[in-house]
């Protein structure tokens, strides 16, 4: 049963569940959270503070939807205990240091958040059901960056090497490895009668749309330059990316988590979720059309920077998620720019970003069919 279907089974199933949402006042946590609640879910979220100023979390006041916890992912006693209290039926691991430039500035604190963050997510749910918990479904985020990139214009699969040039990265592909060895190790699907539960990772592209301020990404950088009255400069024009909105990711982590509580192992194995071919463009492509969208003067203008090594082609083949799990994209990439730059454009307008949200979820999830 596909996410977006408009079906009473859809529905049901998030409806009460319990469920413990590790960086939920990121970007992805926050239209995660808005998404949940929207269907009925529980949520405990446990998270630094929004990484932005201003922030979706806060201009959604997503917050008001969740039991929110102010905690550090590589605080494994603190980490612990939230779970315990929260008692979830599965447990969605998006903390992380998301940034590729800044994984080089601060190569340690993204090791210790992205590989030992996910040693202490993974032993938190570990601790928590042999004192008697009960999570059944775990879903650990790391990203298409995982892949050793060998610079090849066709699609990663998910039993293709993992590796990673910077620290961001191999630090992703070094979250992918804990987690096998965790499933291996202690939620191994042979004994799954045993211990009862299925682990999962999902690994999407370069993810766009509304709320997004992070520095050093794309669409954040154009909105902050549009609103400057100055041109984008972008320093990689020619880079390929598979561009997708933020909710077919989303829209796929929900949908495993709900494969891996109702069938377990069957599916606790890696899964990429990324856009169709066609919306895997360039740096350039993706900003004339953005700058188009934008109107009122956006332009941009390139300024080549080589100081720090990023991939010039990457692209995620989904064919698997495709086949098992009958998921698929859901908006090409201009409808996701489209939608991206309605979602600014409101912000800018003072609407209320909460219900803004709610309807591009309810637009996306018709899609659907």
């Amino acid at each position: 049963m596909e996410i977006g279907e408009c079906s009473v089974e859809k529905i049901n199933f998030w409806k009460g569940k319990k469920v413990f949402l590790t960086g939920h006042t990121g970007f992805k946590g926050s239209w995660l959270s808005i998404w949940l609640h929207q269907h009925g879910a529980e949520i405990t979220g446990y998270s630094d503070a929004p990484p932005t100023d201003p922030s979706l979390y806060e201009c959604s006041k997503a917050g008001q939807l969740l039991t929110s916890i102010t905690g550090d992912i590589r605080d494994a006693a603190r980490l612990q205990k939230a779970m315990q209290d929260a008692d979830p039926d599965i447990v969605l691991h998006l903390a992380a240091q998301p940034l590729v430039r800044e994984s080089y500035q601060r190569p340690v604190d993204t090791y210790a958040v992205n590989v030992l963050g996910t040693v202490h997510m993974l032993e938190a749910v570990r601790q928590n059901n042999s004192q008697g918990g009960r999570i059944k479904a775990v879903v650990n985020v790391t990203t298409d960056k995982c892949y050793s990139n060998k610079e090849w214009f066709w699609g990663y699969r998910e039993n293709d090497r993992l590796g990673g040039f910077d620290p961001y990265s191999n630090s992703k592909a070094c979250s992918e490895l804990v987690t096998a060895s965790y499933r291996d190790s202690f939620f191994n699907p042979s004994r799954y009668e045993e211990h009862g539960v299925a682990i999962a990772s999902a690994r999407a592209g370069n993810v766009i749309g509304g709320g997004d301020w992070a520095g050093e990404r794309l669409i954040p950088d154009s909105f902050r330059a549009f609103c400057n009255q100055a041109p984008l400069v972008i320093r990689s024009p020619h880079s390929v990316r598979p561009w997708q909105h933020v909710l077919e990711p989303l829209g796929g982590y929900l949908l495993l988590a709900q494969r891996l509580f109702e069938e377990g192992v069957r599916y606790a194995e890696a899964w990429n979720f990324g856009p169709e071919e066609q919306d895997a463009q360039s740096v350039e492509s993706v900003v004339s059309r953005f700058c188009r969208l934008w109107g009122e003067g956006a332009a941009y203008e390139v300024v080549p920077d080589g100081k720090l090594h990023e991939a010039a082609a990457l692209k995620l083949d989904c064919s698997k998620a495709r086949a098992r799990l009958g998921w698929r994209p859901r908006w090409n990439l201009d409808t996701a720019l489209a939608q991206t730059a309605a979602w600014y454009k409101a912000y800018l307008n003072g609407d209320d970003m909460l219900e803004l949200c709610r309807a591009q979820i309810r637009v996306f999830e018709q899609a659907g069919g």
